[in-house]
């Protein structure tokens, strides 16, 4: 579902261009008030974060024109697509918006092909090929939505959305509901899709995983209020919001770029922005690929030098940034460490810090284990 061309609307009006949405929004939600003013930056993923009923998909409804705000307004750019006091309200399927729900919502009696093409600007013609490639749904043109499984089925009605020309891709929760391997193989897709289209997403989600894998920004939504707001790897720093924050206090994040691979031992070597490097258990991805690494906090160690005698194949040199007492631990310490111009978390015991003497600015090695990557995309 998604509109085509935009065309002016009596009443409709222009706000100064900047951020690729910008909205403040009220409305009653059962038992709470919705009240968020939220910006979604002109590219990269915004995920909106919170728990089932906090708000994500009634303020998602709100922006994309399906249910209208008691309060506020939203703006696309420059459009003006909903403001309660000057009384406008752009019509769902002309907000320039891909939209895509849990449940695929293809025309049953189309083909694939006939559902990709519904609604297809003329612009949308010379992308086809690429965009059918890039969702790996060339085979399926002639087959009909029954006959598709949970995941191509989504592929699909991302594909049509895409297809429209939007201005802004909204994703309500598009993994939910697929097996384990029909969430990675869309995840998959997810990931490169949004690395390779000069397209923003908001992205609604209660999946830390998912998240961390897919987003380059973090909304957190609680009882309909916006409880915190920004880039994800800084949030994930953050230790006040590590019990709000519900897993990702559980990791953080490197990116990286693939180097080569290593067939005999199944490892694909990955290179930083400082030029160091990792091994991690082989990708089938070809040199240069960019990929996004998760580390957990526990699968951490730090060393005053890289040991000789050890089953760690990687250690990145690092500098202490902060040391914090664990909110949950009593025993453990959370260091923060600026390794190259990103930063990684560890969680070590108390006696640990005190034993190697570590303090702010001091070097150290993180040591990482091959096989403690987490997601790889």
């Amino acid at each position: 579902m998604s509109g085509n061309a935009h065309h002016s609307t009596p009443g409709e009006t222009h706000a100064p261009a900047g951020n690729a949405l910008e909205c403040r929004l009220r409305k009653r939600l059962g038992t709470f008030d919705l009240d968020i003013a939220l910006t979604v930056p002109a590219s990269g993923v915004t995920a909106l974060f919170g728990e089932s009923g906090s708000g994500k998909t009634s303020l998602l409804r709100l922006i994309a024109g399906l249910d209208r705000p008691a309060g506020g307004y939203v703006r696309l750019g420059e459009r003006t697509l909903s403001d309660t006091q000057q009384k406008i309200h752009v019509p769902i399927h002309r907000r320039q918006l891909g939209i895509v729900f849990q449940e695929a919502r293809l025309f049953p009696h189309y083909r694939v092909r006939g559902n990709l093409t519904y609604g297809m600007s003329r612009s949308g013609r010379a992308r086809f090929d690429d965009l059918v490639a890039l969702l790996g749904i060339g085979h399926l043109l002639e087959r009909l939505p029954g006959t598709l499984s949970g995941g191509e089925a989504r592929r699909v009605a991302i594909g049509r959305a895409l297809l429209t020309q939007p201005r802004l891709l909204l994703l309500d929760e598009p993994l939910t509901g697929l097996d384990g391997e029909r969430k990675r193989e869309l995840l998959h897709y997810l990931v490169r899709l949004t690395r390779e289209i000069d397209l923003p997403v908001l992205y609604v989600s209660h999946d830390t995983a998912e998240i961390a894998t897919i987003a380059d920004h973090l909304a957190l939504i609680e009882q309909g209020r916006l409880a915190a707001h920004g880039q994800l790897d800084e949030l994930m720093m953050r230790l006040d919001l590590t019990e709000r924050l519900g897993g990702f206090d559980a990791a953080t994040r490197l990116n990286a770029r693939v180097v080569d691979h290593d067939q005999a031992y199944s490892l694909t070597r990955v290179v930083l922005d400082d030029d160091q490097t990792l091994r991690i258990p082989a990708l089938d991805q070809p040199p240069g690929t960019p990929i996004r690494l998760r580390v957990g906090v526990r699968d951490v160690a730090l060393a005053l030098a890289m040991p000789g005698d050890t089953s760690y194949r990687n250690g990145l040199m690092a500098v202490i940034d902060a040391i914090e007492p664990s909110t949950h631990e009593p025993s453990a310490n959370e260091v923060r460490l600026i390794v190259g111009r990103q930063r990684l978390r560890a969680r070590l015991t108390r006696q640990a810090c005190d034993e190697m003497q570590l303090v702010i600015g001091k070097p150290v090695v993180a040591l990482i284990r091959s096989v403690a990557f987490g997601s790889r995309f």
